[in-house]
């Protein structure tokens, strides 16, 4: 008789700003992506698959429309259809690897990618790329990340989004800490954050514990 799934360290927070997505088949992808035996080419389309579910509940209130079509059987018939683009914008380098598949789910997006180098020892990190489009008004804006370990890097691409104008944004995490967590939703109330799994700590470096490690390393290697 199958045994009872052992409960993951991603306790349910009690912020209506946050989504946890924990089906039953993103919470086995993402105990995968913890696997530390999990090779580079499996941990990317995990990456991409649990992505696309995160996505695919934190984004439900997407604008539609109504469009006429024929089917094969029906002339002239009215259909929903999303309208609505998003703006997906990928922290470099680990959030690249959610930009595919979420492109794949929704029809209509752009990208601009800000890059961020974080600092070993205070952990801040500063911008050395901003493809942010100047204005911002009206848009909805997607910010990807797959690891929410101090919520720093997070809050202020967040910030720059918001000082162009957007006030439409929801983050896109595959984990996030606790701490993370408190940090960013302290900076920005407003912001509702979307992830599959809660951790409760970071170490000493601001890794997530138990964490799967340094996301970009895993999708693409370690830099030389």
């Amino acid at each position: 008789m199958p045994q009872p799934p052992t409960p993951q360290p991603s306790p349910r927070t009690a912020d209506p700003g946050v989504l946890l997505v924990d089906h039953p088949a993103v919470v086995d992808r993402v105990t995968l992506l913890r696997d530390v035996a999990t090779p580079s080419n499996v941990f990317r389309q995990l990456v991409s698959e649990v992505s696309a579910f995160v996505a695919y509940e934190a984004l439900r209130d997407l604008a539609m429309s109504e469009v006429n079509l024929n089917t094969p059987v029906a002339v002239g018939v009215s259909f929903p259809r999303i309208d609505e683009t998003v703006l997906l914008v990928p922290i470099l380098r680990a959030g690249l690897g959610m930009v595919q598949s979420i492109q794949e789910l929704l029809p209509l997006t752009r990208v601009a990618h800000v890059g961020l180098r974080r600092d070993e020892i205070t952990h801040q990190s500063d911008v050395y790329l901003n493809r942010l489009p100047s204005d911002l008004a009206g848009r909805r804006v997607v910010v990807c990340d797959p690891m929410l370990a101090t919520g720093g890097s997070l809050a202020q691409v967040c910030t720059l989004a918001a000082d162009r104008g957007a006030t439409n944004i929801t983050a896109l995490c595959l984990i996030a800490s606790m701490p993370g967590l408190e940090f960013f939703r302290s900076v920005h109330p407003s912001v509702p954050v979307a992830c599959a799994a809660v951790d409760p700590e970071l170490d000493s470096r601001a890794y997530i514990v138990p964490g799967l490690g340094d996301a970009g390393d895993r999708l693409f290697g370690p830099p030389d």
